[in-house]
């Protein structure tokens, strides 16, 4: 195999692999071969449905063992008509690179492959590299990097620390990385009345009175004013629902969702509880029954500017000459997962563009992503 590997034909030809969730499309099996190839040890980690790949060059169960993290799925295409651009062609114009997943985050994916492959060969550190590559980031994540981690514990594999790829500057490259993630969780609530003729409301009773007041109670609430490393929390009243088409009907049941992104003040139990309670006060003052269903995608986290931080920082800097902003906006990642393994931290492209149609990628920052993992891997392995 070639000495150099390019990794803007290796975004090309993972954007061409149709890999939408849970469909692994071909790019699972296109790293595996590449990898192996390299001298990489790989294993397939399927479960649920979803594939994995776990790789590792140098020898197990090394104190010094760098990791990188990514997924290869993409969210789905959308309105295909409303695109100018073939999503899987990944077709190259004036220096951008257009496909689903060219931003969000193949060439993320292909960078740290290349780099990875390049190091090793011409460097043989005095450790090891892994790399663990899910198919399952943009939808539940619940079989793929948790199912990697999973099988990593029970085979003794460790990551000494990871970096996870994914698109973390907002306009320029270099101009942020992540050392955390706010938590995220979601609630849902079912209140339930008694149906009723509208003209006479004392013989029902009106589940959305009661939803009204208790989703001004939460939206209106202040969680915190921001900590340390974090802004402040948000709730967000995401759907009101009763779909009654009747004006003279009084329903029976309402429904609604509301959206907390929270940060280290805070734990998604302790919000839950909050609600709950909340909820239980305008039960009883509407003499109505009040449901809650929720789900925590992700406890917030911080890996403490330190070691990982100033190691990525120096590198992101000597190939851009911007200073990274440390940063713990945006959604989740699956770093929220990674963080019980190992420190870890995220930096990867601009992400201006990435789910939206015509989802596209600077063929010059694939370049420089992965001259800057490589520089990550020199000094590290320094």
């Amino acid at each position: 195999m070639s000495n150099t590997i390019d990794p803007v034909k290796l975004t090309a030809n993972l954007v061409k692999c149709p890999s939408v969730t849970p469909d692994e499309g071909g790019a699972l099996v296109l790293l595996e071969e590449l990898l192996s190839e390299a001298g990489f040890q790989c294993t397939r980690v399927d479960r649920g449905g979803i594939s994995n790949l776990f790789a590792r060059w140098g020898a197990k169960g090394h104190s010094k063992t760098f990791g990188f993290n990514g997924h290869t799925d993409v969210v789905p295409v959308g309105d295909v008509d409303a695109w100018t651009k073939d999503p899987f062609g990944a077709e190259i114009v004036d220096g951008t690179m257009y496909g689903r997943g060219t931003t969000d985050m193949k060439s993320g994916v292909a960078a740290f492959a290349a780099a990875a492959i390049d190091f090793v060969h011409e460097r043989s550190p005095d450790g090891s590299i892994i790399l663990a590559i899910t198919g399952d980031e943009e939808a539940d994540a619940i079989d793929g990097t948790v199912a990697l981690l999973d099988w990593m514990n029970q085979e003794n594999e460790q990551m000494s620390v990871c970096l996870v790829g994914e698109p973390t500057c907002p306009s320029e490259m270099g101009d942020m990385m992540k050392i955390g993630r706010r938590g995220s969780l979601t609630a849902r609530f079912t209140v339930t009345g008694v149906q009723g003729h509208a003209a006479y409301p004392r013989r029902a009773k009106n589940p959305l009175p009661p939803m009204v007041r208790l989703m001004d109670i939460l939206a209106t609430h202040e969680l915190d004013t921001g900590t340390e490393h974090f802004d402040a929390s948000t709730l967000a009243v995401v759907t009101v629902d009763t779909g009654n088409p009747a004006t003279n009907v009084i329903p029976a049941q309402s429904k609604a969702t509301v959206n907390i992104r929270f940060n280290d003040a805070h734990t998604g139990q302790d919000l839950i509880d909050w609600m709950q309670v909340e909820a239980d006060k305008v039960a009883d003052a509407f003499d109505v029954t009040i449901d809650m269903q929720t789900r925590i995608s992700g406890e917030s986290f911080i890996t403490p500017p330190g070691p990982l931080s100033e190691l990525v920082s120096k590198a992101v800097q000597r190939e851009t000459n911007r200073q990274p902003k440390l940063s713990t906006s945006g959604g989740t990642s699956d770093a929220r997962f990674v963080k019980d393994h190992c420190p870890v931290v995220e930096f990867g492209l601009v992400g201006k563009s990435m789910h939206q149609v015509d989802e596209n990628v600077e063929i010059a920052q694939i370049h420089q992503l992965k001259s800057i993992y490589t520089r990550i891997l020199e000094s590290y392995f320094e």
